[in-house]
């Protein structure tokens, strides 16, 4: 060992860095509201990624990198054949759970989607279920899943609370990459030293640019970016697994550390300590596969829709509508001019309000060539106006509201109006759990019958449905559900 590294290894490792790993090492989950949430986060996302298996984009990403590779006691890909080395695995679990943005989502300073830190989670501890069992030990079960879900929920979404990386153009997978590898290290069974040294090169690594989400480079990397994400934290943890060095001030090192070179020269700022909100108050997309600040304005437009028709008229008869919305709105997916493929047209408002009112839904097929070729929809498009409001901004960083609220308003050709269509919360909101989850396990149930026969659906939903029931089955046995 080098005298060089004795002397990093001796220094105090940043504040920011040392609070994640006395977190995930330490911190006791006592919130039955958060397991109970966590529960319903687990079988919504891998809803999610069942539902991207039917689409030739995602699926050409999965598999091993070499065809043919095996693994023995390899980590499972729910929905396909694949068994896989948990870094390769996790990159297809997050990739599928990402490809339709319709997983959860975490709203403050920075956006997210804290799900996302599923694939590394899963494949992880399929894998060392896997070779437990191989041993003749006992597997992880469940509730090391669910309580490794709560975990890195907490750690994107509180960094996530005051610190706006999209302000210096990063993307917020930067966030899954911290919280996977603090978790998945954990996991891993790493020492204190270890977990320190993989989060602070978690920091270190090279981070994603946002240009991918925006116009002109909007494109389906965006899809797959924290499927990328939470493979690299797997990689990380396992490299510290071997004693690889960490880097104490990888955060503050003045000139080279990660505030000086990507933050503006900025400390991270934080709201509260690490406990189990996040999980506690995530939003789920249930309605919509639509990126979370149209949510509300997508159930509105549902609501105008049925309102034209009752009053007779149609999109050809619309002179202007205006949507009153929230600065985040506006800087992610206020977009005018061409679409170029369905990346760029589930981040644009326009077109995620302009489908609903011509053919009263959104889905996920909406968002394809098919669809966009009607001249209807960029003819609404071009009407279609957003203008923020600034109690509807406060209320959604009040911490005490997390509002997403938008309102549709509709100015005809013949000069009379339609009154505004104003939703604050949408259905997936902490506000309308209790309305929301039979729908989630409806949207769960769905998914199921995209991919497997009957018998294997009914199996598949006995074993994870009963929280208690689930959280004490092992990994391994509830993914071999999943094989197809």
């Amino acid at each position: 060992m080098s005298s060089s590294h004795n002397v990093l290894a001796r220094q105090p490792y940043d504040a920011a860095i040392v609070d994640i790993v006395d977190y995930v090492m330490q911190y006791k989950i006592s919130s039955q509201k958060a397991y109970e949430t966590a529960h319903y986060c687990l079988l919504d996302t891998l809803g999610c990624g069942l539902e991207a298996l039917e689409y030739p984009a995602c699926k050409k990403l999965l598999g091993p990198i070499v065809p043919g590779t095996v693994v023995p006691h390899g980590a499972r890909v729910p929905g396909t054949q694949f068994q896989l080395d948990p870094v390769q695995a996790a990159f297809n679990i997050g990739t599928m759970i990402r490809w339709l943005d319709f997983n959860d989502t975490w709203l403050a300073a920075e956006w997210g989607h804290p799900s996302d830190n599923l694939g590394g989670v899963l494949a992880t501890a399929d894998w060392l279920s896997r070779t437990a069992v191989a041993a003749g030990k006992a597997p992880l079960t469940l509730h090391h899943v669910l309580t490794g879900m709560i975990k890195a929920h907490e750690i994107q979404g509180c960094l996530a609370l005051e610190n706006a990386f999209n302000r210096v153009g990063l993307d917020h997978v930067l966030l899954v990459k911290v919280a996977s590898t603090a978790v998945v290290a954990e996991m891993l069974g790493l020492a204190r030293e270890e977990i320190l040294s993989a989060v602070s090169n978690a920091w270190i690594d090279g981070q994603s640019l946002r240009t991918y989400r925006h116009a002109p480079n909007a494109g389906s990397r965006k899809s797959w970016a924290a499927g990328d994400a939470t493979s690299r934290a797997v990689r990380l943890a396992l490299m510290a697994k071997t004693g690889e060095m960490g880097y104490p001030s990888a955060l503050t090192a003045q000139t080279w550390g990660f505030y000086d070179v990507l933050f503006n020269g900025k400390p991270f700022q934080f709201q509260r300590p690490y406990g189990s909100y996040v999980m506690e108050n995530v939003l789920f997309k249930i309605s919509f596969p639509a990126e979370f600040h149209a949510q509300t304005a997508v159930e509105a437009a549902i609501t105008v829709q049925k309102k034209l028709l009752r009053a007779g008229k149609g999109v050809d008869d619309i002179k202007a509508i205006t949507i009153r919305t929230h600065q985040a709105c506006i800087r992610i997916i206020d977009k005018q001019g061409p679409l170029n493929n369905p990346a760029d047209r589930d981040h644009c408002i326009q077109y995620m309000v302009a489908v609903p009112l011509i053919f009263g839904r959104l889905t996920a097929g909406d968002y394809e060539d098919a669809v966009a070729a009607d001249s209807r929809i960029d003819a609404l498009r071009e009407k279609i106006t957003c203008v923020e409001d600034l109690r509807l901004t406060q209320d959604y960083h009040d911490p005490q509201k997390r509002a997403i609220g938008n309102g549709i308003s509709v100015e005809f050709n013949d000069g009379s109006q339609l009154d505004e269509v104003l939703v604050e919360y949408p259905i997936g909101h902490a506000r309308r759990r209790q309305e929301g989850i039979p729908l989630l396990i409806e949207k769960f149930k769905i998914n199921l019958a995209r991919q497997f026969p009957e018998k294997q659906q009914q199996r598949i939903l006995n074993a994870s449905l009963d929280r208690e029931k689930l959280e004490q089955m092992a990994v391994n046995e509830y993914l071999d559900l999943y094989v197809i």
